[in-house]
Order: C-alpha cells, then structure tokens, then sequence
C-alpha cells in the first residue's frame, strides 16, 4: 500500500554498559532485560499490526541467526539487512530509505532503535500518528521525550513553534549537546526542551533528497552498496566495498541539524534507552527497601540495589545504591552512580584480549548452541544442543579429536563414510582429520556432551565442506 509506515530497526549496538549480560556476540537488544521477550522483539512488537508495513531490521553478521530466529518465534516477516561493517546511523537509515523506496516511493520509515524500552504502546502509537501527519507534509521528524529530572547524559532539542496544521508537532529551533547539570535543570525548569530519543520518521523521497544535498558522497556510496546486494538464505547482504568507503556518521550529524525540515514531536511514553544497569533499577520492581531482585538472590538489610544472577546464588548483606550482577563466568560489583564506568571495565579487559567482552560461556549458532562446561590444557568439555530438525556442518579439524555423549534426544552422526544414529546413554568418537556431521532428526532437543582433545582447541579450527545456513569455507 503506497504510503504506508514502514519501520526500520537499528540492531548494531554492542550495549557495552550492560555488560557481563551484554557481549558483542550477544548485545542487550538480543536480552530480555525489560520483559519475557527480548529488547528487539518488544520493538518489533510495538509496530506490528495493520498501520505498518513489513519491519527492515539492520544489523550485522554475527547477530544474523539470532534475530532470524528472534522474528520467527514471532511470526514476524521482514527484510534483514547485514551492514558489512559498522557505520553509524545515517548510511544504516539511507539504505533502508533506498530499499523502500523501490517498493514505495510515497513511503515513510520509522527508524527505532531496537534496545529501547517503552512503557505506554498507547501513548508511542499516538505520537507516531502525529508525526506522520508531519512527515506526510514534509517535515523530517523526530521524537522528543519530555523530561522528568536534569539528565546530563541525553542530548536536548529545543522546540521552535508550532507547526502549522499539526497539533503536538513543533519546527525544531535546536539540537544541543549533553548538557552540565544547571544547564539541564533550567531547561526542565524552562519547558521548552526535550530528550533527543533517536527515533525518526521520515518520507523516503525528503529523507533521501536532504541526504543527497547535505552528504551526497554517502547517499552515492549507499545506492552502489544497494544495487550490489544478493540475498543469502533469510538475508539481504549488501554490496561490501562501496559500503566499507562511506565515512561513518549519525542521522543527527549528516541530516537533522543541518536541515530545515526538522520538527519534533515532544511524548510522554514511559521511554528509557536502558543505557546502564541503574536505568533497569529505574525501572525495575522494587521491593519495599527500594531493591531490584532478580534470578537466584537472598539479601539481608540491603537499600535501593540492583541484585541480579543469571545462575549461581548471590548472597548480599547491608549492601546500599549497589550494582551486582552474576553470570557463570563473571560477577560485577559496581556503585549505582558509576554504572557508566562498566564500559571502562569492558575496554580494560579487551586490552587484555581477553574473551569475556564478547563471548558468554554460552555461545549460539543457528543450529543451537553450545556452552562451555570445562577447560584446561589440552581438552574442553561442552554442552550442545541442537534444534529438532537442524544439522551442524559437514566439516573436519586438523588439531583435535572429538568423543560424543548423547543425554537427551535422537542423533544422526555422519563420521567419514558411515552414518549412524544414537540414542541416549550412547556415544561415539570422532579422530582427529575425520570428516563428520551431527544432526537432530527427532521432535525434541538433541543435548550431548562434547569432549575436545588435542593440541589446539580455538573454533577457529574448523574446515567446512557443506552447510546448511551458507557458512561453507568459514569458522563462524
């Protein structure tokens, strides 16, 4: 339908500041921090229903699965498109301009960030009718959040006049940059000035002729990285050269402060952008001392915590305006009012390349996933599982051996020229060099336990030959 809302969901961030929870391999829009399902599917939820379109959801490589996965446990058709590297928002936007474009040249795209949390749907819905109204008479819209205390962390835009014919929808007098603490409290004070959400809607054709007139080399860049794409099973896989020469740069920068089609439409929509652990505080269900619990947690004479444990029992006395999070590899203990620095944590240990800012000990794949139980020199024990229907590649290693255990579920394994299938309490091995596959052809999970013998145990020390999800000649 010409003209129709079609969101585009921004899903490249890494949510360093939620880290141990939040990894590169597995960010916090892939979590489910805020509800039962996760940041991004919460997202896409919010634009699901008759008034939109199909979702575009940009991301990158190592996520791709994940989010197939995360849409189709929705029921939730849409295009994803894999950004050959990061490039901030403004070339994510115009491709996905470019890609409506072709389909709906009368279009408008809602860009949303897929780690945000909203809390009134209601009240989005209705701001995001008023800025259609805007969009479709031209304007280049964004969402300002009003302002409940001096926050010195967001970006301010004050609101110009009225734009005329559009109730709840202002020209935009100003972008400003995170502001000093009496600064922020004046412009609370003041009224004329609200939160730079990063959520747009945009008619494709204005969007799209602003970004030629401001960064007309980008939006060139954009449209060789667009006619170059081919699909590759579930997604669109842009043209990688013209795409890795664009210089980086947000939609705020390269259009929005520059343009004067700006407008903005002030909401109260219950938004938080879960930039730390203090805002899941803020947000959190709190007891009646002011705590947020969640997981496995016992705590005595504790005040306005956040206590959270993926796994193990975190036991806390006295502790007050705390951060403690547990996984199975890491716990973090931080103050509530230095819950930014987690992200000096995390490029601390990068330098020390170690593997904790990217990997959790369980690792997804799209047949699955695996998780590390036990390591030492020279072997490795995994847990795996394997979804009812899904098959790991054809593939060999040239450093380690491989003995298989089967706990639960049925397993087909392909072990040179043999093929043969296995029960619980059943188990095989795998010599080093020897070309093998596993697969579940049964109703339920497939659960077994992996142990690695050899030299070299990286996963990097994979040789593919076939396979299924398009990753033959890789070790990812």
């Amino acid at each position: 339908m010409g003209g129709s809302i079609h969101p585009v969901i921004l899903s490249g961030g890494a949510g360093t500041r939620l880290w141990p929870l939040s990894r590169a391999m597995y960010p916090k829009q892939l979590l489910a921090l805020a509800s039962d399902r996760s940041m991004l599917q919460d997202t896409v939820g919010r634009v699901t229903g008759l008034e939109f379109a199909a979702p575009t959801v940009i991301c990158n490589e190592d996520h791709r699965f994940i989010i197939a996965e995360q849409l189709r446990d929705m029921s939730v058709e849409g295009r994803i498109v894999l950004e050959p590297a990061g490039r901030n928002t403004a070339p994510a936007v115009a491709v996905a301009a470019l890609l409506v474009a072709e389909g709906d040249p009368d279009g408008l795209i809602l860009v949303l960030p897929s780690d945000h949390v909203i809390a009134d749907t209601p009240a989005f819905h209705a701001a995001v009718a008023t800025a259609a109204k805007a969009a479709r008479g031209g304007s280049l819209v964004t969402f300002g959040i009003t302002p409940t205390r001096p926050e010195t962390g967001y970006g301010y835009i004050k609101r110009g006049g009225a734009l005329a014919g559009v109730d709840g929808c202002y020209h935009v007098d100003s972008f400003v940059e995170k502001p000093d603490r009496d600064t922020a409290q004046a412009y609370l004070d003041g009224g004329a000035h609200v939160w730079n959400s990063g959520m747009f809607l945009f008619p494709v054709k204005g969007f799209l002729d602003e970004l030629a007139r401001l960064e007309p080399e980008t939006l060139e860049r954009c449209r060789e990285s667009v006619a170059g794409l081919h699909e590759d099973l579930d997604f669109l896989r842009l043209a990688e050269a013209p795409f890795l020469a664009i210089k980086g740069n947000s939609v705020d920068y390269a259009v929005m402060e520059r343009t004067e089609k700006a407008a903005v439409v002030p909401a109260d929509m219950g938004w938080n952008d879960v930039g730390a652990w203090s805002a899941l505080w803020d947000i959190g269900q709190q007891d009646a001392a002011g705590n947020v619990l969640q997981g496995d947690v016992t705590q005595i004479d504790c005040r306005n915590a956040y206590i959270r444990s993926e796994r193990p029992l975190v036991a806390a006395v006295g502790v007050e305006d705390m951060v403690i999070v547990a996984t199975d590899d890491v716990v973090l203990v931080v103050p509530k009012d230095r819950a930014q620095d987690v992200k000096a944590v995390v490029d601390t240990l990068k330098a020390e390349d170690r593997s904790e800012p990217d990997l959790h000990t369980r690792v997804y794949r799209p047949w699955g996933h695996y998780e590390g139980i036990d390591a030492d020199n020279r072997y490795q024990v995994k847990q795996i599982e394997v979804k009812p229907g899904s098959k790991l590649s054809l593939q060999m290693h040239h450093h380690r051996a491989e003995h298989w255990i089967i706990v639960q579920g049925t397993a087909r394994v392909t072990r040179g020229e043999e093929t043969m299938l296995l029960h619980e309490n059943q188990s095989t091995y795998i010599p080093l060099g020897v070309t093998h596959s596993l697969e579940n052809p049964g109703k339920i999970p497939l659960r077994l336990i992996e142990v690695q013998s050899g030299e070299y145990l990286g996963e990097d020390d994979i040789v593919r030959f076939e396979d299924r999800y398009g990753r033959a000649g890789t070790s990812r």
